[in-house]
């Protein structure tokens, strides 16, 4: 285990080795990169602020609770377990929120309940789709976003039956 705790010493000795070697000013370099860090961060923020806003939105409204009244016949039919769905359908709008749902399925069932185990595999499944697209997609000014948004959503809800179907025979 010792081996492991001085990797990231021996990359940084390295990477100043391999600077010097090729005459590379690491401190010039380093705040060129702060630089375009800065000027980043601010490209992406009105994206940023904009999921958040949405992610509030949809669950104050209620929204989110008539989809899952409409998803969950669908879902049970395919193995999902119902008191998952608010997990499966925040995922994709918000991580945090997603894993504060995660904490109270683990509170209200328990932690080695199939359940909690579906849960588990669905969240580290699955992605925060509708903020990567917002960031990333922000950067390379793409204005085609509804099918890799579609492709995206519809392939987290396959993950998640499969995460469930997983869970089960496990």
């Amino acid at each position: 285990m010792k081996i492991f705790a001085i990797i990231i010493p021996i990359l940084i000795i390295a990477l100043f080795i391999f600077a010097s070697v090729k005459k590379i000013s690491v401190y010039e370099t380093f705040t060129l990169g702060a630089k375009k860090a800065f000027k980043l961060i601010f490209d992406i923020f009105p994206y940023i602020c904009a999921i958040l806003i949405i992610v509030n939105l949809l669950e104050e409204s209620g929204l989110i609770e008539r989809l899952i009244n409409v998803l969950s016949p669908v879902l049970s039919f395919l193995g999902v377990p119902s008191e998952i769905m608010p997990l499966i359908i925040l995922k994709p709008f918000s991580g945090s929120g997603s894993l504060a749902l995660l904490d109270k399925i683990y509170t209200d069932y328990g932690v080695d309940s199939f359940i909690s185990r579906c849960a588990s595999v669905v969240f580290g499944s699955s992605e925060t789709t509708f903020y990567i697209a917002g960031v990333y997609f922000s950067l390379c000014k793409t204005k085609k976003l509804a099918k890799p948004i579609a492709i995206s959503l519809f392939c987290t809800f396959l993950s998640s039956v499969f995460a469930c179907f997983l869970c089960k025979i496990m």
